[in-house]
């Protein structure tokens, strides 16, 4: 049996002070990887240690050092973001990358097919200004103290929401903006007016006919009934403007109340709407975990999540995307559809925050579908590089990609000093192919498959030399429910690149969070049955996992047990930032145990200590008692069901000793 050096030794100090700090910026860190939105990517510092860690090359194996994976076969059957496939391919790996979801496969294919940086700047180029010249018009306020006619920045609507007897607009805040020099811009909730500090700015031209309320205002002081929402309209239809903003070249940035020509502006825009061609049963929201949310507020068609402006500039964007050749078309698709997150009337604000003046909180900060009170409706052909623009999107996505992907750069920590080392050798690009045969020859090739990793036909078996993934959470994480926001649209605008059609219910994921496990066992015992058939006998699987509960760690073991894998070793890193924000506050585990495993041998029994209480006071020793549950059951002899009962009684037994140690040491007194 070959030794790796993953097998015997993971340098998880090292890994752990590179994660820390990718975790809190990991699109800064691997640019070329964030093309489009994509849910819960594990950090690539990890990911890269880990397949430095399978090289054979001593003197390749530390982790500035270039390549070391020449003439190995990398897969990651389950490849979301596409962490594993980008770090192999650098180090001069053949790769196959697959996944149920074609968001995923796109993305890899543009962001790893090697095509010039300027030839991307052409494309944008065609783009940006083929849309700007048809819809600037519709993005064009006039600034109060000067009357000249500028770019609009962005609009502030209010939820407009009603009781028995009246309306209100609610907002999260009066404050608009906290300014550099401590002054405070805001908005007056009976006139409207906006004020800096005390001192009235602008009024509006018309008296307001509701209020402007905060969300603590839950019921009418008058009627006493709560507040609702008005489900008989489309969405983007129950928000109204309340405040416009723009940048005058002699006046800095402004506030004013929307003005009657900005008003007529936006009039334009709705009866124009009518004709941008999509037809709702295109953008039909599919019943998911997810987009539920979507149903009970009765939106039916993802259409409703646009304001009537950006319709207008999708039907725009399609027009001039038609126009490209096959692989800048591609990128350009993706950065649209990607800037979708900034462009939805789902688009929160942060301008009350001090330290986010202006910020856009973009629509899946939540991991989830939310409803903003005060929501922002961006211009996404803003001449400047402000949030969520195309051509900010097109810098930080794509040129800012292309230039690292070309001369990556990693992080060295030297005496408390960050410094950024440059990998000589090597690149973050390849070829595609799309038969297996080409993988075997050659370096940086890469071949893509949409689909369920339960079937891998194209590959043959005892073919590839390692696989490196990272399985789904279990529940509450429908990344392909999610993803329908964006999959709508890449269909319009490529619908002939890949399949468009596929059953969610396909995704390793429980349905539930009280789920049994069921789907998410039989599901992710296919993909290892696969896995275990396509791996070379000396192989390694090596993937990333973490749950709270013990009904996702027996479905990994039960898959794992059927697929006849065992465990070699299992290592703890760091891989989340609590302050993300959709964990923080939710008791979330800030580590991964690395589960390395091996085709099945004769069972080591002696490697691994049967474990009675499982450490949930941190989450690194959490992590690691998993892992070793997971290796003391892989070398036993356990069923599918003395499996799920031995995890759901280690939990138990965990729990109730946790409280029974509470209760000790804080004993009840009673009264005499």
């Amino acid at each position: 049996m070959t030794i790796f050096p993953i097998d015997t030794n993971f340098d998880v100090s090292f890994a752990n002070n590179l994660a820390q700090l990718e975790s809190y910026n990991k699109h800064i860190y691997r640019p070329n990887t964030y093309l489009h939105k994509w849910w819960a990517r594990r950090c690539g510092t990890t990911f890269r240690l880990i397949l430095k860690s399978l090289v054979e090359d001593e003197t390749k194996q530390d982790y500035y050092s270039s390549g070391g994976l020449e003439n190995k076969i990398i897969l990651d059957p389950m490849m979301g973001g596409g962490t594993t496939i980008h770090e192999a391919i650098r180090m001069g790996a053949n790769v196959i990358g697959a996944d149920l979801d074609p968001i995923p496969v796109l993305q890899a294919r543009a962001s790893l097919t090697n095509i010039s940086l300027e030839e991307l700047k052409d494309a944008f180029a065609t783009v940006y200004d083929g849309i700007s010249t048809v819809l600037s018009p519709f993005y064009k306020t006039d600034c109060p103290f000067c009357a000249t006619s500028v770019p609009l920045q962005y609009v502030l609507y209010g939820w407009r929401k009603h009781c028995v007897c009246s309306e209100a607009l609610f907002i999260d805040s009066t404050t608009l903006r906290y300014n550099n020099d401590g002054s405070i811009i805001s908005i007056d909730p009976s006139s409207h007016a906006i004020l800096k500090d005390e001192t009235v700015l602008f009024v509006p031209e018309h008296v307001p006919a509701i209020p402007l309320l905060t969300p603590k205002n839950k019921r009418c002081t008058v009627c006493s009934q709560p507040y609702q929402e008005d489900l008989s309209i489309p969405y983007y239809q129950r928000y109204e403007p309340i405040a416009i903003v723009g940048h005058c070249p002699t006046h800095d940035l402004f506030f004013t109340p929307p003005r009657t020509a900005d008003i007529d502006t936006i009039a334009r825009a709705n009866e124009q709407r009518v004709h941008c061609g999509f037809d709702p049963a295109d953008f039909s929201v599919l019943t998911g975990a997810k987009s539920k949310s979507l149903h009970l507020r009765k939106i039916d068609h993802y259409l409703d999540l646009f304001s009537s402006r950006q319709l207008l500039y999708l039907q725009s964007a399609m027009t001039h995307l038609a126009q490209l050749d096959p692989i800048t078309k591609l990128n350009m698709a993706l950065l649209v559809s990607t800037s979708l997150e900034f462009n939805t009337m789902l688009c929160g604000y942060k301008g009350d925050k001090k330290r986010r003046p202006g910020a856009i909180r973009h629509a899946f900060a939540y991991h989830a579908y939310s409803f903003p009170y005060t929501a922002i409706e961006n211009n996404p052909i803003n001449p400047t590089r402000t949030s969520g623009t195309l051509k900010n999107l097109f810098h930080s996505r794509i040129e800012r990609g292309r230039i690292w992907a070309a001369n990556p750069v990693e992080r060295q920590v030297k005496n408390n000093q960050i410094d950024k080392v440059i990998i000589t050798g090597e690149e973050d690009a390849g070829i595609e192919y799309s038969d297996f045969v080409d993988l075997q020859s050659d370096i940086r090739r890469f071949l893509l498959i949409q689909g369920s990793s339960t079937s891998l036909d194209k590959i043959p078996s005892d073919s590839v030399d390692a696989i490196v993934t990272d399985p789904p959470y279990f529940d509450s994480v429908q990344y392909s429910d999610l993803a329908a926001f964006f999959r709508v649209w890449l269909r319009q605008f490529l619908p002939d690149d890949d399949i468009w059609q596929y059953a969610l219910n396909d995704s390793a994921v429980e349905t539930t969070t009280n789920g049994n496990g069921k789907d998410y066992t039989t599901i992710l015992s296919g993909i290892f049955t696969e896995c275990a058939r396509v791996l070379k006998e000396n192989g390694r699987f090596i993937f990333t996992y973490h749950h709270w509960n013990p009904i996702g760690w027996a479905g990994l073991t039960n898959a794992l047990k059927q697929s006849n894998f065992i465990l070699i070793n299992n290592y703890v890193v760091h891989s989340e930032n609590l302050a993300s924000r959709h964990i923080v506050g939710q008791n979330a585990l800030e580590h991964d145990v690395i589960l390395v495993c091996a085709p099945a041998e004769p069972k080591d029994i002696s490697k691994w200590k049967e474990i009675d209480i499982i450490r949930m006071a941190d989450s690194q020793n959490f992590c690691e008692d998993c892992g070793s549950v997971v290796g003391w059951l892989l070398a036993h002899d356990y069923t599918k069901d003395e499996i799920s009962a031995y995890w759901e009684t280690l939990f138990a037994n965990t729990i109730s000793v946790k409280n029974q140690s509470n209760q000790e040491a804080n004993p009840t007194i009673s009264e005499e």
